[in-house]
């Protein structure tokens, strides 16, 4: 099989793109993906150096991101308008799934993160944001590669059942009623039952659109399950939703600072996650961060140091001629990381 323009995947067109007859392919600035690929493999067309450019890492990531986004926002409004409860598994797989596993591959976790803080669409963007670092968790907690791609399609499509959901109670600003809130819940249930009906996906998929509110000491919903009976998937897509929603701005409240999420996750690995997989994403997270710069919650700029192993939330910081050590320093905490 000719491979020729395979290695020009995640690149950018710089202008349109026409076949030898003059037919319209593709349009200049698109980022281009397997389906791309394939599809000017179709029209017997050799991509030159000339006709890419090779995007920095930033502005990749803030193109891909944009761009699952669009695409999860159409596959969405595509079910919520037709009231079809088959999911449009084609789309996903051609459009989102291929840039959130290139994504995921350049395991540039606050680059990744920058580029999927919410916009103006935290409904679609945070779908697009669980794949990408349930996927990159999921390579940490070294899965299997098959393994792998089934929680990358599970976790884009745990909360698909939200659009069965009224668009009014999705984007309410302001606290829900107990009524509101009762019929919010049932989007896990929603969601299980449009994966389950759809050819393409499995069982353990759906059992995350199902489980993935679900909690270790059984306090979640919609079934009050304990930990032995959640499944893996479902374990790995609930920390990365909550540190997702956390670090987001909502209609509804201001994102959380860095500090304030990873000291709750951190609580939380004592009841409510797993505490396995928490760790290794914490842990991860952390590490991450060395040679980083940050900014503290006193408003000042440092660089990471050192990840202390006794308190790891708690890192070394060096702030010009000074080091502040936040393991010591229990008053101050990380707002941001400054991705490099």
């Amino acid at each position: 099989m000719d491979k020729s323009n395979d290695n020009f995947i995640g690149k950018q067109l710089i202008t349109n793109l026409f076949n030898e007859k003059g037919v319209f392919v593709l349009p200049a600035n698109t980022l281009l993906s397997t389906d791309h690929i394939r599809l000017i493999k179709q029209h017997k067309i050799i991509l030159d150096a000339s006709d890419v450019i090779q995007l920095d890492k930033a502005a990749f990531f803030q193109i891909a991101v944009d761009d699952c986004t669009s695409a999860m926002e159409n596959i969405f409004e595509q079910i919520r308008y037709n009231k079809s409860k088959r999911l449009p598994m084609i789309e996903l797989r051609n459009e989102v799934i291929p840039f959130i596993q290139q994504v995921s591959e350049r395991n540039d976790f606050y680059g990744i993160l920058a580029a999927l803080q919410s916009k103006d669409d935290y409904t679609y963007r945070h779908n697009v944001a669980v794949g990408i670092l349930s996927t990159l968790l999921g390579k940490w907690l070294k899965l299997k590669p098959e393994d792998l791609g089934m929680l990358t399609i599970a976790a884009t499509l745990h909360d698909i059942g939200k659009m069965m959901i009224p668009a009014e109670i999705l984007s309410k600003e302001g606290p829900l009623t107990d009524e509101e809130y009762q019929l919010m819940k049932k989007h896990t249930t929603y969601g299980y039952e449009m994966i389950r009906d759809t050819v393409g996906t499995n069982h353990l998929q759906a059992l995350v659109a199902l489980q993935h509110h679900e909690r270790m000491d059984g306090s979640g919903y919609p079934f009050g399950l304990l930990g032995h009976r959640i499944t893996d998937f479902s374990k790995i897509v609930a920390v990365v939703d909550i540190f997702h929603a956390m670090t987001s701005d909502r209609f509804y409240r201001k994102a959380s600072p860095l500090y304030q999420v990873l000291i709750q996750m951190q609580d939380d690995v004592f009841g409510k996650l797993d505490p396995y997989i928490s760790r290794v994403f914490i842990d991860k997270l952390m590490q991450s961060m060395l040679g980083n710069e940050v900014e503290l919650t006193d408003g000042r700029i440092g660089k990471i140091i050192l990840i202390l192993s006794h308190d790891p939330l708690r890192p070394l910081v060096n702030i010009g001629e000074d080091f502040v050590d936040l393991s010591r320093e229990r008053t101050l905490g990380i707002v941001r990381v400054i991705p490099q």
